[in-house]
């Protein structure tokens, strides 16, 4: 089974969590707040399975279940760790970011997520023990000085459900007195009214992950086009929270040099630089079991089809070349409009690959301490 592969228009976008179509809830998470705090905004009848039980749906063979799972949604207990630092490869610079997480699988559809291949059940799943969650986080606060950048996107969207699950509110409140840390909530959405009227105290950034305009129509699925995502950040700027911006997979297409162009220009006509604390760049890269699977959902891409080495990460990367030379054309224009504190920077690449780009020798190893840096600075 596939699914359409062009892009929703801005009128006919909905909130993600609209998508969900059956709800489950694990026996022991009834009563638990965020669960009750669920139903108390949805309609839908939950089924109560077993905690060690499959859900009792029919979702056929893998990956063809993909699409229907999406629309299931199982309210679980997280019983494994729920803070982790980023799964970062030795041989690429890393940022030092810390993953919090929260549920698994997304309930839009990207042709490249990588979540298709690694995640080994279909349907999204969220976690309702959020006392856990905290608990964990304060042991982690009190066990180090350390300043962590943390994260809620590295295995779901992190404000995709929001509407329905309202967790934002919780992490940012809890987050506005850590001066140890700040909170990032990634997404390519725009369900940010839970945001509003917050006292985070500049604890939270929210960011978004930004594409060319012919990749987000085709390859990001129920997402919010350019324009409503960049009409959500400035929204939250006026909300008083800080910025970031991702374009990462940065992937090579027809007229790909005027595309990232168009939405780097719409990005800082439409934005305020000043609020933007970091904006990233990573080339489209995936684990090779991804490939079949996208491309038995999504016939109609063609990007899987270009040339494509093994990194040191053991997926495939575009060659050198290529990555440098788009990388080089879209740094050049962003360090034409960005704030001087705005930090740029790369996800997951070599020494080489940095000084290449004009980075300084060593740039890349303090990394970490520049967007802390840019943090601080940032208005």
């Amino acid at each position: 089974m596939t699914i359409p592969t062009k892009q929703t228009t801005s009128q006919s976008y909905r909130d993600p969590a609209q998508l969900i179509s059956a709800l489950y809830i694990e026996d022991d998470c009834q009563e638990l707040p965020l669960t009750q705090e669920i139903l108390s905004r949805t309609t839908l009848t939950p089924t109560i399975i077993s905690g060690r039980s499959e859900l009792p749906i029919d979702l056929g063979p893998y990956p063809h279940s993909l699409r229907q799972g999406k629309r299931h949604l199982l309210l679980c207990r997280n019983r494994g760790s729920f803070f982790k630092p980023c799964p970062g490869t030795r041989e690429y610079c890393c940022c030092d970011y810390q993953v919090l997480n929260i549920g698994m699988g997304c309930p839009m559809e990207c042709v490249y997520c990588i979540l298709q291949a690694y995640l080994n059940t279909p349907w999204l799943s969220f976690f309702m023990n959020t006392t856990d969650l905290l608990a964990e986080l304060d042991l982690a606060f009190k066990r180090t000085a350390q300043f962590w950048r943390i994260g809620t996107g590295e295995f779901t969207d992190s404000l995709a459900l929001d509407s329905l699950t309202g967790l934002s509110r919780l992490l940012i409140n809890y987050m506005r007195d850590k001066k140890q840390g700040v909170l990032e909530l990634k997404t390519k959405s725009v369900v940010i009214d839970n945001l509003k009227d917050l006292d985070h105290n500049g604890r939270t950034i929210v960011a978004w992950s930004l594409n060319a305009p012919a990749i987000m129509a085709k390859e990001e699925i129920y997402t919010a086009p350019l324009a409503a995502r960049l009409q959500a950040a400035v929204q939250c700027a006026e909300w008083g929270y800080k910025l970031a911006f991702h374009f990462d997979p940065i992937i090579y297409h027809e007229g790909w040099q005027d595309g990232y162009a168009e939405t780097i220009n719409t990005l800082f006509t439409t934005v305020p630089a000043e609020k933007i604390a970091w904006i990233s760049l990573g080339g489209l890269r995936f684990l090779p079991q991804l490939k079949p699977i996208a491309l038995t959902r999504f016939p109609g891409s063609t990007f899987f089809h270009e040339e494509f080495i093994i990194g040191l990460d053991n997926k495939y990367r575009y060659f050198r070349s290529l990555r440098v030379e788009m990388y080089n054309h879209i740094l050049t224009l962003l360090r034409r409009h960005a704030a001087e504190h705005t930090c740029l920077y790369f996800c997951m690449e070599s020494d080489e690959i940095w000084q290449q780009c004009g980075f300084q020798p060593g740039q890349s190893r303090s990394l970490p301490d520049d967007l802390d840096q840019a943090f601080q600075h940032c208005t």
